[in-house]
């Protein structure tokens, strides 16, 4: 078995009714993108953007991948087409964890370790074990190990800047069936603790509450805050301050009883492992639409040595992302629990003709081979945009 061929498509899927954007209330639009005019923190797309890769090998498998591209999928699906494709046509699709080092290393002297560059090969390396597993009809969890559980407990991301708007979304979340949730504020510490308040008052101790502040606090700040929602019972506090400030973010956690989670822009284990010497945090949040399941396995085993959990992060990421983050789940022993969004699937989820549902706050283990996702290739011929 040979590769054949390998296609990159950027799409922009348009909202849905149920879809919204994640930016904050007073925003600075242009195209199809907004950002914060009154804080330091990211710029969103009105619409649901990655970069999708299809591999087919010479047999007449095919493989999908996804590459997180919440902003500029087109810069991600350049990469894959222009730098990847041709280190890879003509090699042999089982050796996965060759062929995502031999890209990597191609590009390391150029200064592009991480990024746009790196997302493409987590593409590249989603599509290889999605075209593998259907290759040996196996589901991609089996390839990489096997399973360490019967299913994988998600947390439901939810909204709300007003603690009555916070209090009906958290109700909203409980009936469908969540027993975590994770609050994104951005606001002054004063009202975010009102708000997680608020919440903590209606759904009850049972009810596991996160908080994610986007990097928004400085280390004096973010203590105070943690404190703060320590009270309250949350679990954790995520991305108290800029990404840059490792040792700030390791003085926050040894500051804090609660747990301190980051690490969604981390995508290989030379930049992981500064932060694990450091103790920048309790919990590690890789993004396997960012890290790819090798070098996503390599983290997790880092981590492991290390006695660290795995929360997998998935954010902005499309539906190969939530499946790809399902059997990364299951194949590590150091997994805690892992991101969702609710609302959000059946638009991530308009390309495929199937994909993965959580029952009950958990998705079962897939039994389908490799990634489970049924991919609809009209559908994403249709939301692609010309490089």
């Amino acid at each position: 078995m040979r590769i054949s061929s390998i296609k990159a498509f950027a799409l922009k899927i348009p909202p849905t009714s149920n879809s919204s954007g994640t930016g904050g209330d007073q925003n600075e639009s242009y195209g199809d993108y907004t950002i914060a005019a009154d804080a330091w923190t990211s710029i969103y797309s009105r619409n649901h953007e990655t970069c999708l890769v299809r591999l087919e090998s010479d047999d007449g498998h095919v493989g999908w991948g996804e590459g997180q591209a919440p902003v500029a999928p087109r810069a991600t699906a350049a990469i894959v087409e222009e730098l990847c494709a041709p280190l890879l046509l003509g090699r042999d699709p089982f050796d996965v964890e060759y062929l995502w080092y031999r890209l990597y290393s191609a590009m390391r002297e150029r200064g592009h370790v991480t990024g746009f560059y790196v997302d493409a090969l987590a593409a590249v390396d989603l599509a290889l074990y999605d075209l593998l597993g259907k290759a040996l009809n196996k589901p991609a969890y089996k390839l990489l190990g096997g399973s360490f559980r019967p299913d994988v407990q998600v947390y439901a991301g939810m909204g709300g800047t007003q603690p009555d708007a916070a209090v009906d979304h958290a109700n909203f979340l409980i009936d469908a069936g969540y027993r975590a949730l994770k609050l994104h504020l951005r606001m002054p510490n004063p009202q975010i603790l009102a708000v997680v308040e608020a919440v903590r008052k209606a759904v009850g101790p049972d009810i596991e509450l996160l908080v994610d502040v986007h990097g928004t606090r400085d280390v004096s700040e973010a203590i105070e805050l943690g404190r703060g929602l320590e009270k309250l019972g949350v679990r954790w506090l995520e991305a108290p301050c800029q990404p840059e400030d490792i040792r700030g973010q390791a003085e926050i956690a040894r500051a804090l009883s609660m747990q301190v989670a980051t690490g969604e822009w981390l995508r290989t284990v030379w930049e992981w492992r500064d932060w694990i010497a450091l103790r920048g945090f309790d919990v590690a949040m890789p993004d396997v639409a960012r890290t790819g399941l090798s070098e996503g396995k390599r983290i997790a085993a880092l981590c492991d040595s290390f006695n660290l959990p795995i929360a997998p992060h998935v954010g902005g990421g499309g539906i190969l992302s939530v499946a790809a983050t399902i059997h990364y789940s299951l194949a590590i022993p150091n997994f805690q629990i892992m991101e969702h969004g609710h609302e959000s699937l059946a638009w991530k989820g308009s390309v495929a003709l199937s994909y993965p549902i959580p029952q009950d706050g958990r998705f079962a283990a897939p039994q389908e081979p490799g990634l489970g996702v049924e991919i609809d290739e009209a559908a994403v011929a249709r939301y692609a945009t010309k490089l």
